[in-house]
């Protein structure tokens, strides 16, 4: 199997923050007197878009416009601990990039966050120093949620490959699920959170340089 292309998701894969993304939700949830155990986290937002997740929590279709306010509510909050830390790619990652760089291998991202949170990636995170901003794969209000397998069909149409082409690197159970109903050729879970991946056999790594090299050769 040679791979010729590479999709990172985005949150919990490059950008260890599943803990800040969680946090940010119990103050939101809190506000809105409404709770979630790290179980239904995983289960009900990890993965999935903003409209999805809001629909999910109020337990009924909310109005574009409330699920705009409280959606840039709760990212307020995520931003603002986001900042409180020090903001740094996931282990390995950017050696791993100057790696697929100098292979010319096309590598993306595709990320359920709007474009609110990947605008603050790209200032903060220095992302343009390996992605064009305008192939990332990101939630424009009409994605369809993880695991339906849009995200990463986009994905590998920005980079001209098929799936039998393509390693996906994810986190969330929704992301590993959309990974398969786009049939790429492999997964790599990225085990940023001490999750249980359990239900899988796919290879897990907690950096990038455990990526084995021969995948592209």
């Amino acid at each position: 199997m040679k791979i010729k292309g590479v999709i990172f998701d985005f949150n919990g894969t490059l950008f260890w923050d599943t803990a800040l993304h969680n946090k940010a939700w119990d103050i939101f949830l809190e506000r809105h007197n409404l709770k979630l155990s790290d179980k239904e986290k995983n289960e009900k937002i990890h993965g999935k878009n903003n409209r999805d997740i809001l629909n999910g929590l109020f337990q009924r279709q909310l109005l574009k416009e409330d699920i705009n306010k409280f959606g840039k509510e709760k990212e307020k909050i995520y931003q603002e601990l986001c900042l409180q830390t020090n903001m740094q790619l996931a282990p390995g990652a950017i050696d791993f990039f100057n790696y697929l760089k100098g292979k010319n291998i096309p590598f993306v991202i595709a990320t359920a966050s709007e474009i609110d949170n990947v605008d603050f990636y790209f200032d903060h995170l220095k992302l343009d120093s390996f992605f064009d901003r305008t192939e990332v794969i990101f939630n424009n209000g009409k994605m369809k949620s993880k695991p339906d397998p849009q995200i990463f069909n986009k994905a590998m149409n920005v980079m001209g490959l098929s799936g039998n082409e393509t390693l996906v690197f994810e986190d969330s159970i929704s992301g590993i699920k959309s990974a398969e109903n786009a049939k790429v050729a492999k997964i790599i879970i990225v085990n940023s959170n001490n999750d249980d991946y359990s239900d899988w056999s796919y290879q897990q790594i907690r950096n990038f340089a455990e990526v084995d090299k021969r995948l592209f050769e």
